[in-house]
This record gives C-alpha cells, structure tokens and sequence, in this order.
C-alpha cells in the first residue's frame, strides 16, 4: 500500500524525475521548456528551492528542497505535471500537431477517460529519491548535468553548453536561463 507523507513530515531535497508519455520529444516539439520554469516559480513562491535541473526533449531531472507544506510531494508533483500538460496541449493545438494530439488522446486509459481527462502527455508516475547526504546530492547534480550529453544533443560537448540546465551556474557561476541555488548554498536556508 502506497504512503502519501505530507511534505510536512518528509521535508527535505529530493532528486524527482519525470518524463513525457512514451518518451515524445513534448518539450522539444512544442518549445515548452518555460513550462517547467514557470513551475519552478510556483514552488519557489511556496518556499521550496531548485537546486539542479536539466529539461531533456523528453524528461526533466530537478535536486528540488522541499519546506514544509502541508500537501505531499506526490500531489505537489502531480499539480505541476497536470499544469504543464494542459499549455503543451495548448501549444499542440495551435501547432495544428493532431497527428500528436491524437497519439497522446489514445493513450488515456478508460479510468482517467471517465474522469474527463483527455491527454496523457506525461508517464503516470514519477521517481523521488531523498538526498540525505551531500556526496548524494553531488552525485545526482553530475548525473542531472551530464544527461545531455550522454545523450549526444547536437551542439552539447560540456554540461554547460546545454541549455535548460543547471549547469552553467555550477560549472562557471553564471546563472543560466533559470536561477538555481547550489546544493552548498543550501545550508544557508531554514526549510522549516
């Protein structure tokens, strides 16, 4: 049986993923990054801090500090996942891309197609791991910088060279389209 803690309860940093239904390039394919970046201005008006990100065309990878509040990481998560969702549909629609619109149509299982839900444009789930240590925290830091450029992106040879990464603040202490405060700068922040 699954537990829903309240961040109240599980305050702390946590490396979250999430990733586009079946992998589709939907951040790519409809220049939706700011999405995510008007998500992060959401939390960090409720207190919470990003601390490392990375949008892929496909997924996000976020090192995000959660203060106390008195909804869950899931439904949290969640909220944000659902207001991206509804302006990348957006964007399709304008786009005229029903050959996508369609695809992710399809994709609603009958249950959510009861609750009027029209589009499944992210994976049902997500993955939280807690960060309880500084050496973890760095290691998913590299992990999250790194990721473009495993992935061979056109033009990316150094994680700073992506765009819609943290990386440029932790590599040359600029801050790069988002502003992020690094996991060190983070024992200066009362969560509580």
């Amino acid at each position: 049986m699954s537990v829903r803690k309240q961040i109240s309860e599980v305050n702390g940093v946590y490396f979250i993923t999430f990733t586009c239904a079946r992998w589709l390039p939907l951040f790519e394919i409809t220049n939706g990054y700011d999405t995510v970046y008007k998500w992060f201005d959401y939390l960090k008006e409720k207190g919470h801090c990003i601390i490392g990100y990375v949008i892929m065309p496909n997924h996000l990878h976020a090192l995000i500090a959660f203060s106390k509040s008195d909804q869950s990481i899931n439904t949290v998560i969640g909220n944000g996942k659902r207001f991206m969702a509804y302006e990348l549909v957006k964007r399709l629609k304008e786009m005229n891309k029903e050959d996508i619109l369609d695809q992710l149509s399809g994709w609603v299982n009958k249950t959510e197609r009861l609750r009027n839900k029209k589009h499944e444009v992210f994976e049902p789930s997500f993955d939280r791991k807690e960060c309880y240590s500084i050496a973890f925290m760095k290691q998913k830091i590299d992990y999250i910088h790194h990721n473009p450029c495993k992935a061979n992106i056109q033009g990316v040879k150094l994680p700073e060279d992506y765009l819609h990464s943290s990386a440029t603040y932790y590599y040359t202490g600029k801050h790069g389209v988002y502003a992020v405060i690094t996991y060190m700068e983070l024992q200066d922040i009362d969560l509580r």
